[in-house]
């Protein structure tokens, strides 16, 4: 099977860069011509939602004070199939893709009701496996029998083509680890973490939720997604969840010393640094955008990392299936897309990539509810963080990474003026968020519903991430090493979303 493999790898590899860019370019010149002439325009805002788990040992064959529970799992890809989940780049990963319903009561509804249905099923598939699917940013404990450090960088040569024996069976992912523009090897870069790898499977560390937004009409997409540059940071600090890495990774610094300067949302580390080169930043807060046609040169534009083949078929969207395949690796925190199998299904889109998985469903829907909802008012009601320079949204961003919710956000409300209390930035935003939930047909309190679990996080100054920190923290007291201490807590983790998952909320952890 490797061998197999490595050849599709060649094959992808021998594609001509310069040819398949020059496709890319004419397929822009094709959507901005359908912009053009509205086929992307849609005259209601659709909603949708990528939800991204890992899977780890259930405890079934194992006693509960084994060291190997909750240890990560392998899933078959007979099983994935059987549930409906996608294949992501590691074998321990899985995502559910729900189907775009309308920005309304009903469309919200359904996304949380198809969320629960397929979960549920799937959470009892895999039981009957010994496997348990997590929500989570970033998982800590290896393998049973194996450290983290050997399950992201195990890989095998195969006549010059490298292939990561844990990484799924995707020509796309294997060739980004052999391309010409991909470095010898990759490292990842945060603090007091030492890992080296010649594949990016270490992206596969992570998790997360990516709500989607889909514009009404396509030339109205740059302000909606200028908006989303802004409401980034604050989201973010509510969402932070990846405070740790596995414990192997970490350089012998000592506990205190990777507590007191390790970040709240080690996520945007790893994708940044995996997958960024010296040469090439494809991974980053993104500039503001004056026009829709922008958008699409953006994507054309990017940096090529792997031009592989690209079938053409009878859809509306394979009439421009390079740049939709070029799309593929053009990461951006907020990112524009473009597509449909069809005309009528043509649409415009932004993808707020963001927000690490989440404790729980009921919090997953609180941030694309809460997305969704600002969306909708901010665009709405001219709202004046629009007026926000770019440089401070990106920096809320980061800061958001480093610190959560202490990170001094820094927020325009509706009189104009920039502040930097809390209390005030998360009023108004939440406000917000409501009033495009009821400018959409929810009821009052069913916008309120949705939102209390981040109004919650605000009121309490608890995130998932700060309640990892005070759980290893309390560990670290009862005199366990940092090792015993973050896998305890990750083990308690799962056991309360094991509790929680489908039916509760994170604002019940305590």
């Amino acid at each position: 099977m490797t061998d197999e493999l490595a050849a599709e790898v060649r094959d992808a590899l021998a594609v001509d860069a310069e040819g398949f860019n020059d496709r890319a370019l004419a397929d822009a010149d094709v959507v901005k011509d359908e912009l053009a002439a509205g086929t992307f325009d849609n005259h209601q805002a659709i909603i949708g939602l990528e939800y991204e788990f890992y899977a780890v040992a259930d405890g079934r064959w194992a006693a509960s004070d084994d060291g190997d529970t909750h240890a990560l799992m392998r899933v078959p890809r007979r099983l994935l199939e059987h549930v409906g989940f996608e294949k992501e780049l590691g074998l321990h990963n899985a995502e559910m893709t729900t189907n775009p319903q309308p920005m309304n009561a009903s469309g919200l509804h359904a996304q949380e009701s198809e969320v629960r249905a397929q979960l549920r099923a799937a959470l009892q598939c895999t039981s009957a496996e010994g496997i348990r699917l997590v929500s989570d940013g970033l998982w800590t404990i290896p393998p049973a029998g194996e450290t983290a450090q050997e399950y992201l960088t195990n890989s095998v040569d195969d006549d010059g083509i490298r292939i990561a024996t844990n990484m799924s069976r995707s020509v796309r992912y294997h060739a980004m680890a052999n391309g010409p523009r991909v470095p010898d090897s990759v490292t990842l870069d945060a603090p007091h973490v030492s890992l080296s790898a010649d594949t990016v499977m270490p992206e596969s560390l992570i998790s997360s939720i990516q709500p989607h937004f889909q514009v009404a009409y396509a030339a109205d997409l740059p302000t909606y997604f200028n908006y989303a540059l802004r409401v980034a940071g604050p989201l973010l600090a509510l969402g932070v969840n990846s405070p740790f890495f596995p414990p192997d990774l970490y350089d012998n610094v000592g506990a205190q010393r990777i507590l007191s300067d390790g970040h709240a949302e080690n996520r945007i580390h790893v994708f940044e640094s995996i997958l960024n080169t010296t040469d090439t930043e494809k991974v980053r807060f993104p500039q503001d955008l004056d026009t829709v046609e922008d958008a699409v040169d953006r994507v054309a534009d990017d940096a090529t990392i792997v031009p592989m083949p690209v079938p053409r078929g009878d859809r509306f969207d394979d009439r421009f299936a390079t740049l939709r395949r070029k799309h593929g690796t053009y990461w951006r925190w907020i990112r524009p897309v473009f597509d449909g199998a069809s005309k009528s299904s043509a649409n415009a889109r932004i993808e707020f990539r963001p927000l690490p998985a989440q404790p729980t469903v009921r919090d997953s829907m609180a941030f694309q509810a809460t997305f969704a909802g600002l969306m909708k008012s901010l665009a709405q009601r001219e709202h004046p963080v629009i007026n926000q320079s770019w440089s401070t949204a990106r920096e809320n961003f980061y800061a958001a990474m480093r610190s959560g919710l202490e990170s001094r956000q820094r927020w325009i409300c509706n009189d104009g003026v920039e502040t930097i209390d809390q209390e005030v930035i998360y009023d108004d935003i939440f406000a917000h968020a409501i009033d495009g939930l009821t400018a959409s047909g929810c009821s009052e309190s069913t916008a309120e519903t949705y939102i209390e679990p981040l109004r919650h996080r605000v009121k309490t100054q608890t995130t998932p991430a700060s309640w990892k920190v005070d759980e290893v923290r309390d560990y670290l007291t009862d005199g366990v090493d940092l090792a015993t201490a973050v896998s305890e807590m990750q083990r308690t983790y799962v056991k309360k979303q094991r509790e929680t998952l489908l039916d509760s909320s994170f604002l019940t952890w305590d």
